[in-house]
């Protein structure tokens, strides 16, 4: 029988009296409880009664539905313990299960066992044993793990790869070059498409992602999000990979980039609203021998800035980094390699002066966040828009203090050390391994070494490193094998990552950064002068106090912030 008959058939079986019954009998709701959940399952009628009983009765998931299984003879399936059986997915289609949120989990003789996480909707089971033919038993699991089961099963996007491929409107052609433009049209309006890519971008965005790569293969289109820091394969149907060109076509269109031409890298933007917030997707594009690979960098337009006493500072780094910003002029440098969250530092910092009665602008390529009451530039090297041509008219604007993106060549190092003499505070990156390389790095760009001497107020080096889940670490003995201390450690026991549902089994959720701090003083301006190397300027800086960025990862390691291993990856330069 058709599945979409039978989902658009008017199935009302849900019983208000039965579901009185239970829930008093439940033995968790209180008689008020039960009558507003009644109440307000009537008013909202496109809201179950399990979600009512949730919503409204104050209680978890989880104790309702273990109480619900008692009371009905229901079975409860712990599905991060517990997989479903090849024979149930194959009796159920992606648009079904995506339809009434069931995962179909094993076949016994005729009868065919779903998870749900509404005891009460019985519309599924009865649309499900017409559509597949067999008998229908319900056990249930709370509604987040049935969302993550299926996708698991069946791939994000399934239901609309299965449509894509029903509606025969899509050539499914191996040649990646076959495709004209009227197809690509069609596709652009077609629902299904759209759906697609709309789901993989807020999948993305639900779980945190910065980046995602479409990369096509010989015999796969596979998806990767980039999550703290590191890379996971996304869970997509097997039948993607017909559908390559018309998704990496699609997502070309939404970025306004020639759908034609395949053979150079292009660059474009998309803009797009998710769960009420604007986010701005930089794509890039990129020839490959089994098709175009696509990366999509994930922005949001605006937001809550991190704050300056939430980056996560010692006191003697947060003293530092504060006496400097809110200097009149000097040369403030943050380093650190790509993604190692130079930018979110300077936007904080900026966010720290940004007065009404203190003028600032910015220099940026490309401008990643919007800040309210700072003049943004964005650079446009194609026209001559570069960071040296910018810093000379900001000087013309009377700025206060001025943000470059990235100090890339002599000319804007040597524009942004005398806007630093000239009373101006200068924020900046430079791409060097730690702090007191940024000197040397300087000098090799052909900067007289007096001039870094007396601009440069200070430079911090920093690196990202994995939080632990706080729901799943465990405390396990200290081994001082790893660690090079100058003092014997407050603690004789350290955290470790373990992994739980909360943090998608890898023991981590969320990032926090290591910092090293070196304030200039006089002693490290003569030996820039002397042009010192970067060890003797890091010997001067670390008898005045500076930790590197593996003490610095020692102390969040002691702090039950990060794991041993996570520090280690991330300062293994040092």
């Amino acid at each position: 029988m058709d599945v979409e008959k039978v989902m658009s058939e008017n199935i009302t079986a849900e019983n208000s009296s039965l579901a009185k019954l239970i829930l008093t009998s439940c033995g968790i709701f209180s008689p008020e409880a039960v009558g507003r959940i009644l109440m307000q399952r009537t008013a909202n009628p496109g809201m179950g009664i399990a979600e009512a009983a949730v919503k409204f009765g104050g209680v978890r998931e989880i104790d309702f539905l273990e109480a619900a299984a008692r009371q009905l003879g229901m079975e409860m399936v712990d599905l991060s313990k517990q997989n479903p059986s090849p024979e149930a997915l194959q009796r159920l289609t992606a648009a079904a299960v995506n339809k009434f949120s069931v995962l179909p989990f094993r076949i016994e003789g005729n009868t065919l066992t779903i998870v749900a996480s509404d005891p009460f909707d019985t519309v599924a089971s009865d649309a499900i044993r017409l559509a597949a033919g067999v008998l229908v038993k319900t056990a249930l699991a709370p509604k987040e793990e049935v969302e993550k089961a299926v996708k698991k099963y069946y791939g994000v996007g399934a239901a609309a790869i299965e449509q894509m491929l029903e509606d025969g409107r899509y050539s499914i052609d191996e040649d990646f070059g076959a495709m004209t433009k009227i197809d690509v049209d069609e596709m652009g309006e077609e629902a299904s498409i759209v759906k697609f890519v709309n789901q993989i971008i807020a999948e993305a965005d639900r779980q945190g992602a910065t980046d995602i790569h479409i990369e096509p293969q010989e015999t796969e289109l596979r998806i990767r999000y980039r999550i703290d820091g590191m890379l996971h394969k996304v869970d997509v149907p097997l039948q993607l990979n017909r559908l390559k060109n018309a998704i990496i076509s699609r997502i070309k269109v939404m970025a306004n980039l020639d759908i034609a031409e395949k053979r150079l890298p292009m660059d474009g933007r998309i803009s797009i609203r998710i769960g009420g917030q604007d986010i701005d997707i930089r794509v890039s594009t990129m020839p490959a021998a089994y098709g175009e690979s696509i990366s999509l960098r994930l922005l949001a337009k605006s937001g809550s800035f991190v704050k300056m006493c939430d980056l996560g500072f010692n006191n003697r780094d947060f003293a530092v980094v504060n006496k400097i910003i809110h200097r009149p002029n000097g040369i403030f440098l943050v380093t650190g390699p790509t993604g190692s969250g130079k930018s979110t530092s300077l936007y904080s910092f900026l966010s720290e002066v940004n007065k009404i009665d203190v003028r600032i602008m910015t220099a940026e390529d490309p401008i990643e966040y919007h800040m309210a009451g700072i003049n943004q530039v964005q650079m446009q090297p194609d026209i001559g828009m570069t960071f040296a041509r910018a810093l000379r008219a900001f000087l013309r604007q009377d700025p206060d203090i001025i943000m470059v993106g990235e100090i890339r060549d002599k000319e804007t190092a040597e524009i942004a050390i005398n806007a630093s003499l000239t009373g101006h505070m200068v924020f900046s990156t430079l791409h060097t391994n730690d702090a007191p390389g940024a000197f040397p790095r300087l000098i090799d760009m052909g900067v007289e070494p007096f001039l870094i001497a007396s601009a440069v107020a200070g430079v911090m080096g920093q690196r990202l490193c994995r939080r632990l889940c706080p729901a799943c670490r465990k405390e396990v003995p200290l081994d001082m094998k790893y660690y090079t201390l100058s003092a014997p450690p407050a603690k004789d026991t350290v955290f470790e990552p373990i992994g739980c549902d909360e943090c998608t089994r890898t023991g981590y959720k969320g990032r926090r950064a290591l910092f090293e701090v070196l304030e200039v003083d006089e002693d490290i301006e003569s030996a820039i002068v002397r042009r010192e190397n970067a060890s003797v300027i890091r010997n001067i800086s670390l008898s005045k106090g500076m930790k590197t960025l593996r003490e610095d990862g020692w102390a969040k390691v002691f702090a039950g912030i990060t794991s041993v291993s996570e520090v280690i990856r991330v300062t293994e330069d040092q």
